[in-house]
């Protein structure tokens, strides 16, 4: 085990004075050394009570515990022919040695939905297999870790000096791609991967995410790990009960023009159970993807993609996504 590399940040001053205040730039420049030099770390002061956040783990907890049959409930079209959903939905660990349940904007309607006609826009029925209480969870915790990726993603756009409710321009609600996702590792007989770099047995293979952030809790079992750009050695993240982990993902990688690169990163193989909670911060469905939205002044021909291809694109790499 070696030390753990990444930083922790208190981002309270921004979550409650704004990113004008003095203490609010000294956080947003540790969130930008972060992002830099590791591309991920913890924050702590989030605003996002630890009562919030064991609930919603109580919540993930009892579903991946119930029946079988009341998980394929929500399955996509490829393990339940009942159902019309494709992305959003639960898979089950014969896939890739896990057990996953994603989840979209709650506020998305079947009338939307169907209106829209989108790739990832799924209204997905949780009354199917979550009581009321549940989903009143689970609606709440999304609202409010999605104010949370906000903040971050606030945070950068204050570094290129642009005004941050140009946010508005890349997130909407219900219209966003983001992802709510619980991740249940049963005790597997097998790793999913050897790394080839180490001879690692590994639960989740080595990878780097699709959007602007991931905000991951992690339970106290651990496992995650993130891999260092200069000497390509492996670094655990400890359990850290007041924080959630934070990551760059592609995304921002392009928009940032390099700047922000996603990072590797990988889980353990455990042989006993464990429960990790990502949020995927995702754009809109729509946003274009322009290297200008940060950048104010470009000497180049713009690069410029819809996020709903991007997404498309770098989903293609993952075995749970091939439906």
């Amino acid at each position: 085990m070696k030390k753990n590399i990444i930083p922790t940040i208190n981002i309270s001053s921004i979550v409650k004075n704004g990113f004008e205040n003095p203490n609010s730039i000294t956080v947003i420049n540790k969130i930008k050394k972060a992002c830099i030099d590791i591309g991920f770390f913890q924050v702590t002061g989030h605003g996002i009570s630890r009562n919030k956040i064991q609930n919603i783990c109580n919540v993930g907890n009892k579903f991946f515990n119930s029946s079988e049959r009341n998980k394929k409930k929500l399955s996509p079209k490829k393990w339940n022919n009942k159902n019309k959903n494709i992305y959003r939905g639960y898979f089950p660990n014969d896939v890739n040695g896990k057990e996953g349940l994603d989840i979209g904007d709650l506020k998305i309607t079947k009338k939307y939905a169907t209106t829209k006609k989108k790739q990832y826009i799924e209204y997905l029925n949780l009354n199917k297999s979550f009581d009321k209480k549940s989903i009143k969870i689970l609606s709440k915790y999304f609202d409010e870790i999605f104010t949370l990726g906000e903040n971050l993603f606030k945070s950068i756009i204050k570094l290129y000096d642009k005004d941050i409710n140009n946010s508005k321009l890349a997130f909407s609600r219900i219209k966003t791609l983001s992802t709510l996702r619980f991740n249940y590792y049963p005790n597997q007989s097998k790793p999913v991967e050897i790394s080839k770099q180490d001879g690692v047995a590994l639960g989740c293979e080595t990878h780097v995410d699709s959007g602007i952030f991931t905000i991951l809790y992690q339970d106290k079992k651990g496992g995650l790990q993130v891999q260092n750009r200069k000497n390509k050695k492996w670094y655990d993240i400890p359990f850290n009960k007041n924080a959630l982990i934070v990551n760059t993902g592609l995304a921002l990688q392009f928009l940032s023009r390099n700047k922000f690169k996603a990072t590797n990163h990988r889980v353990l193989w455990n042989r006993t159970k464990r429960m990790s909670i990502p949020f995927f911060f995702e754009p809109s469905y729509d946003f274009k993807m322009n290297q200008s939205f940060l950048n104010k002044h470009l000497k180049f021909k713009n690069k410029s993609v819809i996020y709903e291809k991007f997404l498309n694109n770098s989903l293609k790499k993952f075995v749970e996504y091939k439906r």
